[in-house]
């Protein structure tokens, strides 16, 4: 499997798990309520969208063979 793809399909995944999780976040009733498990879901939402776009830098900035 060539690089850029594995590149393009670890973005498409962290991307997906990134806006599904915070849709659900946003869909607590708010943040004055929040609890200690959705601030580590909020941690990890974000960890998730920093590697994607890690993963699209990564992809856009290789030559392509």
């Amino acid at each position: 499997m060539n690089d850029r793809r594995r590149l393009l399909r670890v973005f498409v995944v962290l991307a997906a798990f990134g806006v599904i999780n915070c849709f659900a976040l946003l869909g607590q009733p708010g943040l004055q309520y929040i609890r200690l498990v959705d601030a580590v879901r909020l941690v990890g939402t974000g960890m998730c969208f920093g590697g994607a776009i890690v993963a699209l830098v990564f992809f856009l900035g290789s030559r392509r063979i």
